[in-house]
């Protein structure tokens, strides 16, 4: 996996980020403020105060699971450790993290996973 791949895949875990922030400060004067908060943060600040209490009550259950995988992959990224299954610790391929950036598992680990919480 090449850095040039790992920074694209970056820069679009950001505009994600983003659109899930922007979604959130558009429901409310309320939550503007605090999100404005998180995103004047650096990532390590982000990374704690995007799952504060207020911020995952507000968002979907969906929106609040996918911000929290995001700023676990900035981690995974700031290891480098982006793009290697949490599981078996092979590399997964480019096309499944084109697909799902945050992805932390490959397709044969996760579907495993899936299969034992069925």
């Amino acid at each position: 996996m090449t850095q040039e791949f790992i920074k694209e895949m970056e820069a679009l875990l950001h505009e994600q980020k983003k659109t899930i922030l922007e979604s959130l400060a558009s429901q409310s004067d309320e939550m503007r403020d605090l999100v404005k908060s998180v995103e004047s943060g650096d990532e390590a600040d982000v990374a704690a105060d995007a799952i504060d209490r207020t911020l995952l009550t507000s968002l979907g259950s969906q929106d609040a699971n996918r911000l929290k995988l995001i700023q676990n992959t900035f981690e995974r990224i700031s290891q480098g450790k982006y793009g290697y299954c949490v599981a078996c610790g092979k590399e997964i391929p480019e096309e499944r993290l084109r697909a799902l950036p945050y992805a932390l598992m490959c397709i044969n680990c996760a579907s495993a996973e899936e299969r034992r919480n069925r």
